[in-house]
């Protein structure tokens, strides 16, 4: 597949129109690029009102993909994601009635407010690109990802999202408030409309397929990857944690610093990318022990530790 801009112009385009609209927050926006042109899934985790939708939405407008919302809520059903067959009254054939799911940007907002059940009902979405209704698998449009946000599990009515379904997102990000001379910009640029509407489209669906395909040309070398194993190793080895990093992890790790080097202009990946991308990439992954969580210890810091005792690998 071939583009007629290069990957500096195609990715700094991208960047560019979804600052308009989320502004201050270059490196979550990096985030959700690393997320997109890795074939992966991102999780934002943050308090209501600070641009997890509007990061969502201007990242569908502007890579020019469909784009649809899913409000997740406790009534709503596996099959408002994935789909159903219904019978026609006047054919009398069965004809299938497509979810929320067939489309190739798809944000699930609030995601731990529903049901594990229908949480579990995009498993399948995530992993393997593909929805089953009655038996029959239907193919989801490329490029697809799913932006899920969430609220901290100490709100009211959240359901904690289990393991296998936070495996399966690769990235996870939290916004975090503004500071002050952004929240002024915020304001201004929101006095007569919402701005995110203006967004236009700075990227075609076959340009971010076609970014996909540079990132596989990026080297990481055998070094590089011994070290991500050394971290995922020591995840699994720590007493403070009673689940590790997975082989998944391990991947999206290494796929991640591929796509970091991309987004650099780099054709090879540092140690530093890996040590700059563990904690967003693997933290989420990692379950603490119930006398690490009475302590007031986070998955983050115990990661940030690990990473303070795994040597550096010198990659010439």
């Amino acid at each position: 597949m071939e583009a007629t801009r290069n990957t500096e112009q195609i990715i700094e385009s991208v960047r560019k129109s979804i600052e308009t609209v989320l502004i201050g927050k270059r490196e979550a926006i990096d985030m959700a690029l690393i997320t997109l042109i890795s074939g992966g899934h991102l999780l934002i985790e943050d308090v209501p009102g600070l641009g997890k939708t509007t990061l969502a939405s201007a990242l569908a407008r502007s890579t020019g993909c469909s784009f649809k919302r899913v409000q997740f809520t406790p009534d709503v059903l596996p099959s408002d994601i994935t789909g159903y067959t219904l019978l026609n009254m006047k054919t009398g054939e069965q004809e299938v009635h497509h979810g929320a799911i067939m489309s190739q940007l798809v944000l699930a907002d609030e995601i731990n407010r529903t049901s594990p059940k229908t949480q579990s009902s995009l498993l399948e979405a995530m992993q393997e690109h593909q929805v089953t209704i009655d038996g029959v698998s239907y193919p989801l449009p490329e490029p697809f990802m799913v932006i899920a946000t969430q609220n901290p599990v100490e709100l009211t009515g959240t359901y904690p999202l289990p393991e296998a379904q936070l495996d399966r997102f690769f990235i996870r990000v939290s916004l975090g408030y503004p500071n002050r001379s952004e929240e002024v910009d915020i304001l201004e640029s929101r006095c007569r409309e919402e701005p995110h509407l203006q967004v236009k489209a700075a990227a075609t669906p076959q340009e971010i397929l076609f970014l996909q395909q540079q990132v596989k040309n990026i080297t990481c070398s055998r070094a590089v990857m011994q070290y991500i194993v050394d971290i995922a190793d020591k995840t699994r080895k720590n007493e403070q944690l009673s689940l590790g990093v997975s082989p998944r992890g391990s991947l999206a790790l290494m796929h991640a610093c591929m796509a970091y080097a991309l987004l650099k202009g780099r054709t090879f990946v540092l140690p530093d990318d890996v040590k700059l991308l563990a904690v967003p990439v693997l933290a989420h992954r990692l379950v603490l022990q119930m006398q690490a969580s009475f302590q007031n210890k986070s998955a983050e810091a115990v990661l940030r530790d690990i990473l303070r005792t795994v040597p550096v690998p010198v990659v010439s």
